[in-house]
């Protein structure tokens, strides 16, 4: 899908929503905080730089940005991806709360 010189993105495989991403670092590293400070930037650019893709190709009316960090968040997978998801006006009946949806009692306060 795209690339940059640390990491690449890739369709999710289990997609949540149309166009939904994957940003992973080439080097592995199981999580967020086992990245360098330039890791951390080159995720942070392809992340914009595949907003303006979803943009263009699927029109989302917003994002979420997602990463999981261990067995109690619910990662499965032992390498580091950070979640692109577009998000489409009434795809869900109440969005508000957004990512505190994670803990489903905390999403409305």
């Amino acid at each position: 899908m795209a690339e940059n010189n640390l990491c690449y993105a890739r369709y999710d495989g289990y997609p949540i929503s149309p166009g939904h991403l994957l940003i992973i670092p080439f080097r592995h590293v199981a999580g967020f905080f086992d990245t360098t400070d330039e890791e951390q930037q080159a995720l942070l650019s392809l992340i914009r730089d595949c907003r303006r893709l979803l943009d263009e190709r699927f029109h989302p009316d917003g994002y979420n940005i997602g990463v999981n960090v261990g067995e109690a968040t619910g990662q499965t997978v032992m390498h580091l991806h950070v979640h692109l998801v577009p998000r489409y006006s009434g795809d869900v009946e109440n969005p508000r709360g957004g990512v505190r949806g994670v803990i489903p009692d905390k999403r409305i306060y």
